[in-house]
């Protein structure tokens, strides 16, 4: 495509639409316009000028603005599908999520997990939205920023008439300004930062030029926050897990590739209200009931000095002790342990009696560990339990009958029992759950009676690592940087041009219209150099 010559001689990119030289209006639209669209002075873009080969309808399909926006709706729209159900980061660390999904949630969860909205955030297509939305931004603001830059590097001073009379700020006089006149515009333009540049007679100045590369600068932030956001999902780099571990327990810190454990040596919660604190706290806790006052897991951080030989025994080499607490976290190479959440009681163990019904005579006793239980239990003399079935979180019975968990956690355990003696050497039938026992093949000799139940808390710990924040940083604070330069500062230009006989006044901004119209006003105040008018509020009178 060839490029296009203006009268004045000047050669200007295809796709000009005013002359980059003087100013003249290159398309007969443009000659048509009341006032011209100065948003990229005239200059061709990419997108507006070539749409033939693939690589142009994928340049111009992602600089689009409605692309952008449509985009980040899609963004938005998709991220809000990982608020529906918990992401599998707030699942306890022994659980399987494709289990949990379909036991608590039923249908909706089974489908739930097979979608992947269980782990949406680190999802290839939640990934490729962000990925595309920062194509568009790259695209989008190359396809603008280059024209202007291009359009403001070659701005000359005696511009062509038609180009002052179609500014919004425009005012013309056969009246010749005299050198004092001149002078004086001149020491106003210098006292209000202007730059001034003349030329054949003709004087322009300008003033914020950088403010026009606000927008572009928030680009630039905003591409490098997705790309710090994006490099979440590189494996090492950033790590957001949730562990749940049990007073006693020692797990394998998650995200340290079994190099680190950490032990739960205590949990402790303390409230407001105890003997320690003033009784000014008295009459408020009344009134709201109990508050936490502090909760911390007593930890001891551990290292598996045979993490490097596949399948070896983990030999556990003490680190550090320190009391997690919220807010102050433990940390250890590039990680941070937050003392995130709790729980208080979980039912660990239950302990029960075998027991002759007629008699009242026990004849042994067994422990159930919730989290590992034994296929059965030898009391002696004869006597034996069987576990038939463990339904930790019991949900009632299936229309055939089988009893069913709505989930993996024992917050409601049930059991069915098989209980052999020499009696009954074939065992009876027991189901068993808290303060009620069922017959389900008939009536028995034999019950399973019971004796106590033993508890622990259980801690959730928060494991962080986040090497991807200073990129975050220098995205989030470039792109403050451009809101403040687009924000508080605005481009100014000013031409006043003797031509022909006559003196041309104008005067342009990228906005705040009215601000540069005050300051012309007190500019040219005094001077016989008249005052440039608003066309558009003069057009609507």
């Amino acid at each position: 495509m060839e490029n296009k010559k203006c009268t004045c001689g000047h050669i200007n990119p295809y796709g000009t639409i005013l002359c980059e030289s003087c100013g003249r209006a290159l398309t007969g639209e443009a000659r048509e316009q009341k006032l011209y669209d100065m948003r990229y002075e005239g200059s061709a873009r990419r997108s507006q000028t070539y749409n033939k080969s693939i690589i142009d309808k994928v340049w111009n399909f992602f600089s689009s603005v409605k692309v952008g926006i449509w985009l980040i709706m899609l963004t938005l729209i998709g991220a809000s599908f990982g608020t529906i159900l918990p992401q599998e980061f707030y699942l306890p660390n022994n659980v399987d999520p494709s289990v949990y999904y379909e036991d608590v949630y039923g249908v909706f969860g089974k489908l739930y997990y097979i979608i992947g909205f269980y782990d949406l955030y680190n999802s290839v297509w939640f990934i490729a939205l962000i990925a595309a939305l920062g194509v568009s931004l790259v695209i989008a603001s190359l396809d603008r920023v280059i024209p202007l830059y291009r359009a403001l590097k070659k701005q000359r001073v005696d511009r062509h008439e038609s180009f002052l009379k179609k500014q919004r700020l425009f005012a013309q006089t056969d009246e010749i300004p005299n050198e004092i006149d001149l002078q004086t515009v001149r020491n106003q333009l210098k006292k209000k930062h202007y730059k001034i540049n003349e030329e054949n007679g003709a004087l322009f100045a300008e003033k914020g030029r950088f403010s026009r590369w606000g927008p572009y600068v928030n680009h630039v932030g905003l591409i490098i926050f997705l790309v710090g956001s994006m490099l979440r999902s590189v494996e090492g780099l950033y790590i957001d897990e949730l562990l749940w571990i049990r007073e006693g327990e020692t797990l394998q810190v998650p995200g340290t590739k079994g190099e680190y454990y950490v032990k739960n040596e205590e949990f402790t919660v303390e409230n407001y209200g105890e003997e320690s604190d003033p009784e000014v706290f008295n009459e408020a806790l009344e009134r709201v009931g109990t508050v936490v006052k502090n909760y911390q897991t007593d930890a001891v951080l551990y290292r598996d000095e045979n993490n490097e030989l596949p399948g070896a025994e983990p030999q556990l080499i003490e680190l550090a002790k320190d009391d997690i607490q919220v807010n102050q976290p433990m940390k250890f190479d590039q990680f941070a342990m937050y003392q995130t959440s709790y729980q208080k009681d979980e039912m660990k163990a239950m302990r029960f009696a075998l027991q002759n019904k007629s008699t009242g005579e026990e004849k042994g006793e067994l422990t159930v560990d919730l989290f590992e239980q034994q296929d059965s239990y030898i009391l002696g003399g004869g006597y034996k339990v069987e576990l038939l079935g463990f339904y930790p979180d019991f949900d009632g019975f299936t229309e055939e009958g089988e009893p069913k968990s709505k989930s993996p956690l024992p917050n409601n355990p049930a059991f069915l029992f098989n209980m052999i003696s020499p009696e009954h050497p074939d065992g009876e039938v027991s189901f068993v759950e808290i303060q009620n026992t069922m017959e389900p093949l008939g009536e028995t000799d034999y019950k399973m009676t019971f004796k106590s139940l033993e508890t622990r808390d259980v801690s959730a710990l928060t494991i962080r690592k986040d090497l991807t924040l200073p990129v975050l940083g220098l995205g989030g604070i470039i792109f403050m940087i451009g809101v403040i330069q687009g924000s508080y500062w605005n481009h100014r230009r000013v031409w006043i041009q003797n031509k022909n006989g006559h003196l041309y006044v104008a005067g342009h901004t990228n906005k705040n219209w009215y601000g540069l119209k005050k300051e012309l006003d007190l500019i040219l105040k005094g001077t016989s150099i008249p005052a440039p008018e608003d066309q558009v509020e003069k057009n609507k009178k």
